[in-house]
Formats: structure tokens, C-alpha cells, sequence
């Protein structure tokens, strides 16, 4: 039951990833189209309800996450998991699990503090977006959670898969191609959002 809502949990918070992605990436597209998505989305009777659920959904998803990994590690099986990824890049998305938890915490904080606590005016959104990204300390912070989250979803792809007995030798190289696609879409999609909004 705890792998399956942990799974159900990163699934609600790669669609709102995904979601997300795509009214953040109309910035540097569609300055006016952002502005209208923005305003409409903010002025929202229903978003603080959405806000207050998707932190329940992330506490939970961290939590169980982290319950697995400490049985993981009393039981001896960290070495194993990390061993069953025959490339390079699957073991570092694989052993950087803990520290890119602690990346996306320190963003979020951040992230909120700087643009949801402190809500600019209607129309001022993407000037305050870029105020934030223009200094360099918060353009580094936002492109190391850009990493965190394509190595997170690279190594969650495959491992939620496999929590559910879903993963075997006929479709693993199938399930890893779409992880990584997705890993990179996401990770690489909020990367080049926050270098092109941080440009004069």
C-alpha cells in the first residue's frame, strides 16, 4: 500500500510539473500570454484549496520516499538497487536521490518566498520573475532544481515501476527511454525557461 500511494504521489507531482512547465514556458514565448495565465491563475477562487492539496501530496511523497530509502538501507539493499543501473548517469540519479530532496526543499522555500508570499501586481509577473533570475545566486538555485528534478524523475521513472512489479526484462528499455525523455523535457524544459527569462 505504501509503494503503491508513493508511486500515485510522484505521478500527481510529475503532471503538476508538467502543468507548470507549460505555464511557465509561455515567459519567454508569450510574454502577454503569460501576464493573462498568470492573472487568471492567481486570481483563482480554487487555487489555494490545489495549493493546500499538492503540499499534501508532496509531504506525503517525501515521507514515504524516505521511510523506503531507510528500510533500504537496514536491509542492505542501497548497494544493490544502484548496481542494477548499468550506466553511469542511472547511478548518479540513483545515489543522488537525498541530496536533490534537500535541493528542491531549499528552492521551494525559496521559490515561494520570492514570488507567491511576495505576489507582484497583475501585468508586473514576468518583470518580478525576471528581477529573481536576473540576480545570479537565484538563477544557480533555479537551474540546480532544474537537475534535481530530471534526476529525480530519471531515477523515480524506473524505480516506481519496479516498486510495482511492473518493470521486467520484455519492457525495461522501454520504461528507461521514456524516463529519460521525460527527465530531460522537464529537467531541461525549467532549465532553459529561467536562462531565457534571466536575459536582458
Amino acid at each position: 500500500m505504501r509503494t503503491a500511494w508513493a508511486a500515485a504521489s510522484g505521478l500527481v507531482l510529475v503532471l503538476f510539473l508538467i502543468v507548470h512547465l507549460g505555464g511557465v514556458a509561455l515567459a519567454p514565448l508569450d510574454p502577454a500570454a503569460f501576464e493573462t495565465y498568470a492573472a487568471a491563475l492567481h486570481g483563482a477562487a480554487w487555487l489555494p484549496v490545489a495549493e493546500l492539496g499538492l503540499l499534501a501530496v508532496a509531504l506525503s511523497h517525501a515521507g514515504l520516499s524516505l521511510a523506503k530509502a531507510i528500510a533500504n538501507r537496514r536491509a542492505g539493499n542501497g548497494a544493490a538497487l544502484v548496481s542494477r543501473r548499468a550506466d553511469a548517469l542511472g547511478a548518479l540519479a540513483a545515489r543522488s536521490q537525498a541530496m536533490g530532496g534537500v535541493t528542491l526543499l531549499a528552492f521551494l522555500v525559496v521559490h515561494l518566498l520570492q514570488l507567491r508570499w511576495s505576489r507582484p501586481a497583475a501585468g508586473e509577473e514576468l518583470a518580478a520573475l525576471h528581477s529573481v533570475l536576473a540576480q545570479p545566486a537565484s538563477l544557480l538555485l533555479y537551474l540546480a532544481a532544474a537537475t534535481a528534478v530530471a534526476l529525480h524523475l530519471f531515477h523515480g521513472s524506473e524505480a516506481a515501476h519496479r516498486s510495482l512489479g511492473l518493470l521486467d526484462p520484455a519492457n525495461g528499455s522501454r520504461i528507461r527511454a521514456a524516463g529519460r525523455a521525460l527527465a530531460l523535457l522537464v529537467g531541461g524544459g525549467f532549465a532553459a525557461v529561467a536562462v531565457l527569462v534571466a536575459l536582458p
